[in-house]
């Protein structure tokens, strides 16, 4: 709405001051009053709609073509100092200065943008902050916005900093979501919602990176590039992105590492209340599932299906495909298991 606003006041003042300026010049000529207030409000509006257009480029091209540009004329400079060395007509001279100035203007403009990767004095990623406050940078990749418990992280306030999620991955969250799958359809408009959720928070800043690396295909080769130059992390639960951001030197916040993390620790001998929710492999044994997908394996509990029980921790085992917690039935329910068997005999 700022923005919208000084738009709106550019437009004006630029209109008053052609009028003005108009009214100044017919001194010299009569009319040039209107002809200043229509020049001044047609003027605005091609600058505004510059403006508008140039928000699609990106803005770390635009810095290293400016650069590129300031070099090329540094650089025509010098070649023609030299060339002031060699007798010539002024006129050829002067042609042979424009031709010049084109030429490594051009070159420059051309060869920053390529190599803007190898610049450290890019204007975007050079920050003003405090030095008792730092503003971390965390970039969001595909998999940890459609897996959506960041949005429950977020949401208790343990992240800080500032999310990133660049144009490209905003695109493949797109083309995900117009898949002619299902599956991926659902999942994809299941990313969007996610993000629109993170946005409307309150606890987090989120930014959108329009930067674009269109030398490279892979989504997961542009994120881990994007963080090296931003100097940011990376939050994802992709098990191959966290590798290749590691390999390069790019930290890494991975969510099924911090669930991994966050999982009670259970010591044997400790009592803990679960539900029997099915029957196991083994015979007479019951499974109980913790929230966090944590198996326990009771033993006689294969009659308490559907029924909440005190168990006593006998073992912990820890698997590639999670962890596996060992339990029997607590005394009393045991005790009153083997009465009940031997009733029953």
């Amino acid at each position: 709405m700022t923005i919208v606003f000084l738009r709106i006041f550019f437009i004006i003042i630029a209109t008053i001051v052609g009028h003005y300026v108009g009214l100044l010049a017919s001194n010299y000529a009569p009319g040039f009053g209107v002809f200043g207030t229509i020049a001044g409000f047609v003027g605005a509006l091609v600058l505004v709609t510059m403006e508008v257009v140039m928000r699609k480029f990106s803005t770390r091209n635009l810095s290293a073509a400016v650069f590129g540009l300031v070099f090329g004329f540094f650089m025509a400079w010098l070649v023609t100092l030299v060339l002031k060395l060699i007798p010539m007509d002024d006129n050829i001279f002067a042609s042979f200065q424009i031709v010049f100035i084109l030429i490594f203007c051009y070159l420059g403009m051309t060869i920053a943008i390529r190599g803007k990767d190898e610049f450290n004095l890019i204007i975007p990623y050079v920050r003003f902050e405090r030095q008792d406050k730092k503003d971390e940078l965390i970039i969001l990749d595909t998999s940890v916005i459609i897996d959506g418990r960041i949005a429950d992280i977020c949401a208790t306030g343990f992240v800080e900093g500032r999310l990133v999620v660049p144009v490209f991955v905003l695109k493949e969250l797109q083309g995900i979501a117009d898949s002619d799958d299902a599956l991926k359809r659902n999942r994809g408009r299941r990313g969007l919602d996610i993000l629109n959720k993170i946005q409307k928070s309150h606890t987090v800043d989120v930014v959108i990176n329009n930067e674009d690396f269109e030398n490279i295909k892979e989504v997961d080769a542009k994120i881990v590039k994007l963080a090296s130059l931003m100097s940011a992390k990376v939050l994802t639960n992709d098990f191959n992105l966290n590798k290749i951001a590691e390999l390069q030197g790019v930290r890494v916040l991975n969510i099924n590492e911090l669930s991994t993390a966050l999982r009670p620790v259970f010591l044997p001998g400790e009592e803990i209340t679960i539900r029997i929710t099915k029957e196991g492999k083994e015979h007479n044994q019951g499974i109980a599932y913790l929230d966090d997908g944590t198996m326990i394996v009771v033993d006689n509990a294969r009659h308490l299906i559907g029924q909440t029980v005190s168990a006593t921790v006998a073992s912990v085992l820890q698997t590639s495909a999670g962890r596996m917690v060992f339990a029997g039935l607590s005394g009393a329910r045991q005790g009153g298991s083997d009465g009940g068997n031997r009733r029953l005999r």
